[in-house]
């Protein structure tokens, strides 16, 4: 007979959990700013926000990771801190991350039990209890694996279990859930719901975290809400619709934020179609024109930014057609992509963008060396007086050129990066999520500097998880799902809520 879950939790309840008024700050950033979060035995309470609103840092917050600079952490009642991980896993507090780090030449039982095996005598692994173990803890959640197999030999769907398995290895008290579904198939999804209606069952609270609203109102029965760091409100989701959870969510005035624009749309310069990868997006077609910015606006795990990877040439789709000025143009590295007009400064400028151990100037000129070199020699006068150019243009603030850029910001660290495209003398320009980590001003001026390329006549691609950039600084917006174009909006069609219910499937 299956076990009935308990019964729901009151107001008056003392939850396992609770974060009272707790603020993380990060040198120019508040992360999280007096935040309330409130975790109930036998309940799944939902965590709902966009991009950016804090829900990934109280995460960390509450696995020991981060320390907050003010506030209460409580576990039954009692204040508490986690100094370290491994006091929050003594807590009973485990997490399940989107992207778990899995071990494919283990064995199965050597991932679940990873930094806490069973020991016998003289301080040896327990290899037979190890395997009793695990598959206890699989049978527990209705997975039929063997623990010896090794991980490499298993899919994607069970690697997920197994990462359900090992943070369950612990007693674990409280779950929390950071986009479980992102690599799931549709009856995999469902399979984990079970999982989570066992978990209630054994009385475990749940913090589940997920952009997808039909899996929230599926499988939550509380919600809590951040918004820019900042808890927005809470409630029982039997008592909330999804135009009113929307709107918790987005409800932001963003009219004065963004450089006014004389919009001046030309000829059309760049078409895309019949762009397909075996994994990562399908029948992605569009046209993009002279002096518009287009922004592309989805979810986590949509698909943006491997599509615009794949037409800059780092990877390589199954089909597709890209016609710059009308002539087709085949793309198969980003060296065609910048002979063809067409560069990408991507969202992780510190990996793909910039080498942040050389100075400024040698980062600007990166991409193009044929400027500044003569018989296969560089010429450091002209090093500079390029670099010079670009970055007074988008008021990089530095000492020097000489200036290693990793002793930047990120906003300054953000100029230099698109400063090197721009040297390049690009028609096309894509910026993948071009404001991400820099603070206020340096967004400001990156937004002014767009406005301006745009009024130059250069056609902007703006990928963005920001709802206000994107309505602030878009002529039209693309949403995308799952790899997919779901919705092609016109400047006036653009709605907080029409941009969350395309992206989100409402």
């Amino acid at each position: 007979m299956q076990a009935q879950a308990p019964a729901p939790a009151t107001q008056e309840a003392v939850p396992v959990l609770a974060l009272d008024r707790v603020t993380k700050t990060f040198p120019g950033v508040v992360a999280l700013n007096e935040v309330k979060l409130d975790l109930y035995p036998g309940q799944v309470t939902a965590l709902v926000g966009e991009n950016g609103a804090g829900k990934s840092t109280v995460v960390k917050v509450l696995t020991g990771i981060y320390q907050p600079n003010g506030g209460t952490i409580r576990v039954d009642g009692e204040e508490t801190r986690f100094p370290t991980p491994l006091d929050a896993t003594a807590a009973g507090i485990t997490a399940i991350h989107q992207e778990t780090v899995l071990f494919d030449e283990l064995s199965v039982a050597e991932n679940i039990f990873l930094g806490h095996a069973p020991r016998g005598a003289f301080g040896l692994i327990d290899w037979a209890s190890m395997e009793a173990k695990s598959r206890e803890i699989l049978r527990g959640i209705g997975a039929n694996l063997d623990p010896r197999v090794k991980l490499r030999d298993l899919g994607i769907a069970n690697k997920h279990l197994v990462a359900i398995a090992r943070a369950l290895s612990v007693d674990a008290r409280v779950v929390i859930m950071d986009e479980p579904t992102a690599a799931l198939s549709h009856a995999e999804i469902h399979e984990l719901y079970d999982l989570v209606e066992k978990l209630k069952a054994q009385g475990k609270a749940i913090l589940f975290i997920s952009h997808k609203f039909d899996e929230i109102f599926r499988i939550a029965d509380r919600y809590t809400v951040f918004r820019d760091g900042s808890f927005v409100g809470e409630g029982m989701v039997n008592e909330i619709d999804e135009g009113a959870l929307v709107k918790m969510m987005v409800g932001r005035d963003v009219s004065q934020i963004f450089p006014q624009r004389d919009r001046r749309i030309g000829d059309e310069i760049l078409t895309v179609s019949g762009y397909d990868h075996p994994t990562e997006f399908a029948d992605i077609h569009f046209t993009l024109h002279k002096g518009e910015i287009l922004g592309f606006y989805g979810l986590v795990g949509a698909g943006r930014s491997e599509f615009m990877q794949a037409l800059f040439g780092i990877t390589t789709p199954t089909k597709g057609v890209t016609k710059i000025d009308g002539d087709i143009r085949v793309i198969r590295s980003p060296a065609d992509a910048i002979a063809a007009g067409l560069v990408y400064v991507p969202e992780d400028r510190g990996k793909q963008g910039a080498i942040t151990a050389l100075p400024i100037f040698q980062n600007v000129t990166l991409a193009s060396l044929n400027r500044t070199s003569k018989g296969n020699f560089l010429r450091l006068a002209e090093e500079f007086k390029l670099a010079r150019e670009y970055t007074q243009r988008l008021d990089l603030r530095a000492a020097s050129l000489d200036t290693e850029l990793g002793t930047l910001s990120g906003g300054n660290q953000q100029k230099v990066v698109i400063a090197k495209w721009l040297a390049t003398q690009p028609k096309i320009i894509i910026l993948d999520e071009p404001t991400k980590g820099i603070d206020i001003g340096s967004k400001a001026a990156v937004h002014e500097f767009m406005a301006e390329l745009a009024a130059q006549g250069l056609a902007v691609i703006m990928v963005s998880s920001e709802i206000p950039e994107i309505l602030g600084m878009s002529d039209r917006v693309i949403v995308m799902r799952e790899g997919r174009m779901v919705a092609e909006l016109a400047d006036t069609d653009l709605t907080p809520e029409t941009l969350v219910r395309h992206a989100a499937g409402i």
